[in-house]
């Protein structure tokens, strides 16, 4: 991925963050056929600084679990806020009018070698921390012992689990942090007449830090 310096983004908690925010990711994959990519909903877990660990389930009928061996190379992408930015925001344009349309973004590229598990143990590990984090804002948290012990067995026999041990992460959060003070606060505003005020924040955010 091209990433000009000033958008690159390498601190390890920002890109985590990202991820837990926006778990719904890209796996993509490689074999004999050619490239894949399927869509998932994936959880980030981090032993210390230096490991760390994405985790998921896939249906037993999917062929990817047969499609590629454990320790096969993937790049996993996740998205955070994004979206238009057009060049009429800038108030420097009434000068000079030498801008143009453009789009912001946040996005996360993981690398990893890919492991897949049948172990009812490490299914049941993966299924419970994925609800327990996902059911949290809920009134009432569905658990996994909320469903027949016997009900939840058959469904584990239908899912294979996924590890990927990431060994590279990087981001790129293109936010208006080349832009002057003025263009930025013009592009803020912008987005929030849109209704596009999550973006806007973000873009508020990196600017003024920048």
């Amino acid at each position: 991925m091209y990433i000009p310096q000033i958008f690159k983004e390498t601190r390890q908690d920002v890109l985590h963050d990202l991820i837990r925010q926006y778990p719904f990711a890209t796996l993509i994959t490689q074999n004999n056929a050619g490239l894949d990519a399927m869509h998932l909903p994936i959880e980030l877990l981090v032993n210390d600084e230096q490991n760390a660990t994405l985790v998921a389930h896939i249906a037993k009928n999917n062929p990817l679990h047969t499609q590629i061996d454990n320790g096969a190379e993937v790049l996993v992408i996740f998205q955070g806020q994004q979206g238009y930015i057009s060049p009429n925001w800038y108030p420097s344009k009434q000068q000079h009018h030498q801008h143009v349309p453009t789009w912001n973004y946040q996005v996360v590229h993981v690398k990893g070698k890919i492991y897949f598990s049948q172990d009812e143990k490490v299914l049941r590990g993966i299924l419970a921390r994925l609800t327990r984090t996902h059911e949290a804002k809920q009134d009432k948290p569905w658990k996994m012992s909320d469903a027949p012990s016997e009900y939840i067995a058959e469904e584990l026999r239908h899912i294979v689990a996924v590890e990927i041990q990431v060994s590279e992460m990087v981001g790129q959060f293109k936010m208006s942090q080349n832009r002057d003070p003025i263009d930025a606060i013009g592009i803020v505003e912008g987005l929030e007449q849109q209704g596009n005020t999550e973006l806007a924040q973000v873009v508020k955010h990196s600017t003024q830090s920048n």
